[in-house]
Order: C-alpha cells, then structure tokens, then sequence
C-alpha cells in the first residue's frame, strides 16, 4: 500500500520515543511483529512450498468478520499463471490508449510484466454475501483484515510480501481472469519471496497525534476508578 497521506501542515506531529524492550517488560511477540514487518518488494526468484503459502492463508481466515460470512477469498498464481494475470492485465492497460499505437504498446508491456516480480502472486477478493443484515463495507474491511493476518503470517515465516493495488483490482477483465462473480471485490495482490536484501526502514505517525480521548483524565484512568 502507499504511504500514510501527509498531515496538514497545522497540524503539529510529536517525536515520541518508544522505550526499549526489557527483561522485566519484554516486547509482546505479537506487537514486536506488527512493528517490525515491512513491505518487501524485492525477493529473489525461488519460490516458497504450497505447505507454506498454505500456513499464510489459513492464518488470514482468521481475520475478525461481522456475522462471520468469511467473505475473503484467494486465488494464488506461480509459474505461467503469472504470465496469464499480466496478459491480461497488460490487456486492459493497453485498451486505455489507441489500439495500435506506441503508446498501448509500452502500457501492454509494462503491466505484463509485474505479476513475474515475485514467484507467488495472492489475489485478494471478497465475495459479500447479500443479506438484510450484512453491510457490504464490512465485508469489503473484514478482507483487509484477511491480508494484513496473511501479511503478518508471511513476516513470521521468514518470507518478504507486499500488497500491491491499483488499476488492474478494479477491471473488469481481470476479475473475469480470476474467476470471481461480477459483485465480487479484487482487494490487491500480495506479492510473495524470499527477500533479497535488507527490509525497508519506515516512520510513522505517532499515535498520539492521531488520537483523542474522551472520558479519560490526565493519568490514563477513567473517571470514578
């Protein structure tokens, strides 16, 4: 995903410093976890074992889901059923600009392309089911709870992923490609490896310039405890 918009320039964003893990307050493996993952874009071409992958998205059903309709669903692509996803998404690019021209040429052969930067592409969808109770955005948010499970799963084996968007999870032919009904959500595709190098370092907004508490008084406690 890109990164976080920036803050209004009225806006004034603190420095605040997170204290080191200890022996006698450790870091949770869990919070260590969220903190230290990263969009990894760069991998190298060996491709991780079904068994493995298959660890990821099991963790991913387990993401929190209002009247659990489970509404995710994946489509997991490795050797020519990458060629096929670019094909078709290099279609589409293409069919923005002129047919013939230089410029659907360079858009076909630059979007071909992408699905073959990684050995594994996880297409993310969600499927939401149609019922008086059921709020269509909830399913569309429990999908992104799906990828951020399957995401944290990755970090945890060793594997560098990232979740890539854009033009191609809202067109029509490649929803077609994958299968997926025409109600159904494309959410990304999380690109998976072996990383090859270094993660990324990032900064982030502090929480407590995007934070208000009501109810609380100044040490944290709520009123009358």
């Amino acid at each position: 995903m890109g990164t976080p918009a920036a803050v209004a320039s009225t806006t004034h964003v603190a420095t605040v410093a997170v204290a080191p893990a200890s022996a006698e307050h450790p870091q949770h493996p869990v919070l260590a976890a969220i903190r230290d993952r990263r969009s990894i874009g760069r991998v190298r071409p060996e491709r991780p074992d079904r068994a493995t992958i298959a660890r990821l998205l099991e963790a991913a059903t387990w993401a929190p889901n209002h009247r659990l309709t489970q509404p995710w669903r994946f489509v997991v692509l490795a050797g020519e059923a990458r060629n096929a996803l670019g094909e078709t998404i290099g279609r589409a690019q293409a069919a923005r600009h002129p047919e013939g021209s230089e410029d659907a040429a360079v858009a076909y052969a630059k979007a071909a392309g992408k699905p073959l930067r990684a050995p594994v592409v996880i297409a993310v969808a969600v499927e939401p089911t149609v019922a008086p109770k059921v709020v269509e955005i909830e399913e569309v948010t429990a999908g992104a709870a799906a990828i951020q499970n399957l995401l944290l799963a990755a970090h945890a084996e060793g594997l560098a992923a990232i979740w890539r968007t854009g033009d191609p999870c809202y067109d029509p032919a490649v929803k077609a490609h994958l299968g997926l009904p025409e109600g159904a959500f494309v959410l990304g595709f999380v690109y998976l490896g072996y990383p090859d190098g270094a993660p990324p370092t990032r900064e982030r907004i502090p929480a407590p310039a995007l934070t208000r508490w009501l109810g609380w008084d100044d040490d944290g406690a709520q009123p009358g405890e």
